[in-house]
């Protein structure tokens, strides 16, 4: 398993000109300057009117019965004593308590930094001091911001979205513009990740037989990868002239991604997958893919399959054979625990990952190139015409727009409509 270009870093924390505690990072913000325009006391009232709406609903999420009862849950299970008996529940437990206590420590820094800055405001209008009144408005402003990202981390509040996972990108109809764009497609999602500060792993691929990928599996590592990267999930239509046509006519090529969040051996929690031995056929063979002579010439790849459900993993980025079958493994924990999710979420009658076949009229997004560049997605009727920004990792947008348009949602009980 090798790592794509760029080191791993920490989520980095977005701080206002009064704020000293991070926040998540949801994507590039602009941090406010006082030195942006005079001081405008009709701007400062609609940022403090904003920012006391957006507080008021993340006051609400995080003061709810689910999370009051979750926290005590887990600081119970924290608190007994054989807990490191089975070290991989034991972290799962200190990573869910350290979230939810995040959160809660968030949500009161927020709130503090909205009324000093309130307070200030009203000292500085008193005293008519232009300089802080525009220093306050920059950290309302940024407030504010802080406020509205905040909320949308809150909407990752499903027991998975902490994890991390694994997303799969597969070659639908188009030839070899389709191998193509899934290989664009690996390559947006990976600088995606990276900007985000998850580590991004190639866990597995199949090249195309003249160019790009047949399929790929990206590991994404790190806080709320799966919450944030499930929404991808469907159907992605791309629209262009080919390079591949010597004639230069515009083709068409689609490509399916599905997303797992990353399940744990068996110990009893709802995320552990149980893999008994009887269930599983594990074959080895000799990789296909690049990475050296080495590779080529012994049988370190790894194919596993689940007998009982006919899923089919494998692994074969490593030298290692050791490490190509607990990659393999963990592959099939994270489909398997998504099948379980879907299952719930059917039940539930709510948006499950509805992929439908890899073709046209099922693409949950289009990338047009030609005749004009536009990105839309067409469960929320979001674009971009910046097709290069898009698919150089600028997505977040796209991601935040489907899971303040999947909670609506889930209010209403209505269903993901299709344009």
């Amino acid at each position: 398993m090798h790592a794509f270009r760029g080191s791993a870093r920490p989520l980095c924390g977005l701080r206002g000109p009064l704020n000293h505690s991070p926040l998540p990072r949801v994507g590039a913000v602009r941090l406010f300057s006082s030195h942006d325009a005079p001081s405008n006391a009709e701007s400062f009232a609609s940022s403090s009117e904003q920012a006391k709406r957006e507080i008021a609903v993340i006051h609400d999420v995080v003061t709810a019965a689910h999370t009051k009862e979750a926290l005590a849950k887990l600081r119970e299970q924290a608190a007994e004593p054989n807990i490191w008996d089975d070290a991989t529940h034991a972290a799962s437990v200190v990573q869910q308590l350290a979230t939810l206590e995040t959160r809660e420590s968030q949500a009161r820094e927020l709130q503090r930094r909205f009324l000093d800055t309130k307070e200030l405001y009203a000292l500085a209008a008193e005293e008519a001091d232009e300089p802080l009144l525009r220093d306050c408005e920059a950290a309302m402003a940024q407030v504010r911001v802080d406020a509205q990202q905040l909320r949308l981390e809150l909407l990752l509040s499903h027991e998975s979205d902490a994890r991390s996972c694994f997303l799969e990108i597969q070659a639908g109809a188009g030839g070899t513009d389709s191998c193509d764009w899934t290989a664009m497609l690996a390559r947006m999602y990976a600088r995606w990740g990276e900007a985000r500060g998850f580590q991004v792993q190639h866990a597995d691929e199949s090249a195309g037989d003249e160019a790009g990928f047949r399929s790929v599996v990206l590991r994404l590592d790190g806080a709320f990868a799966y919450g944030w990267a499930k929404s991808e999930a469907g159907v992605h239509r791309l629209v262009r002239v080919s390079p591949f046509d010597s004639a230069g006519r515009r083709h068409t090529s689609f490509a399916q991604v599905r997303v797992y969040p990353m399940a744990s051996e068996g110990g009893g929690s709802k995320q552990d997958v149980e893999l008994p031995a009887k269930d599983l056929r594990i074959d080895t063979f000799r990789s296909s893919g690049p990475g050296g002579q080495h590779v080529n010439s012994t049988d370190s790849a790894i194919r596993i399959t689940h007998l009982p459900s006919g899923i089919v993993v494998q692994s074969q980025s490593d030298r290692s054979q050791h490490r190509n079958k607990a990659e393999a493994l963990a592959m099939l924990r994270a489909k398997l625990y998504q099948r379980e999710l879907d299952e719930q979420a059917r039940a539930r009658h709510q948006f499950a990952q509805g992929l439908g076949d890899n073709a046209w009229g099922n693409q949950i997004r289009s990338y047009v190139l030609h005749p004009y560049q536009l990105v839309k997605d067409h469960r929320t009727n979001y674009s971009e015409g910046n097709t290069k920004l898009v698919l150089d990792g600028g997505i977040d947008r796209f991601i935040e727009e489907m899971l303040l348009h999947q909670a609506a949602v889930d209010a209403t009980g209505s269903s993901v409509q299709m344009t």
